[in-house]
């Protein structure tokens, strides 16, 4: 699988510390940046890989600020992305069975490399159930992003 990510200043670290497990999992990265700790905008690095994944051009994004909070409410905002805020294996694995998440947001003040690792591992394998009850919860969220999209 091709993965997009991005980072801000508060998440370049962890960022660069998963590229070499995803890739060592077979994946490809796009790394969209950021790489260094000055302060930039998080929106920006979410719209670059969000856009992506969105496009089909990426399989999957994951997305890294310190909290994850706000990378979460700007990937949220681009039509076709699914991006779920984890911090714990769980999390990890129901929001891929049950949500069908294309994007992963994580927070580097939230939690240590070792946990994010185990999460970002478990998020990639893990396939989307296709049960009936959530593909039909997964085709309202669609619906609810037609409903209030803006068309010109």
């Amino acid at each position: 699988m091709k993965i997009a990510m991005g980072a801000d200043h508060a998440g370049y670290r962890l960022k660069d510390e998963l590229k070499p497990l995803i890739e060592s999992l077979g994946h490809e990265v796009q790394d969209f940046g950021c790489s260094c700790a000055d302060s930039v905008d998080y929106p920006d690095y979410a719209l670059a890989v969000c856009e992506k994944v969105a496009a089909g051009e990426a399989d999957k994004g994951i997305l890294i600020c310190g909290t994850g909070i706000g990378m979460t409410i700007a990937a949220n905002k681009v039509p076709g992305i699914r991006c779920a805020l984890v911090h714990d294996l769980f999390s990890a694995k129901a929001t891929r069975e049950h949500n069908d998440s294309n994007v992963l947001a994580l927070g580097e003040r939230v939690i240590g490399p070792g946990v994010a690792q185990e999460i970002v591992k478990i998020w990639l394998e893990t396939e989307f159930s296709e049960g009936e009850r959530h593909r039909n919860r997964v085709n309202k969220v669609k619906a609810l992003e037609d409903k209030y999209a803006v068309h010109p």
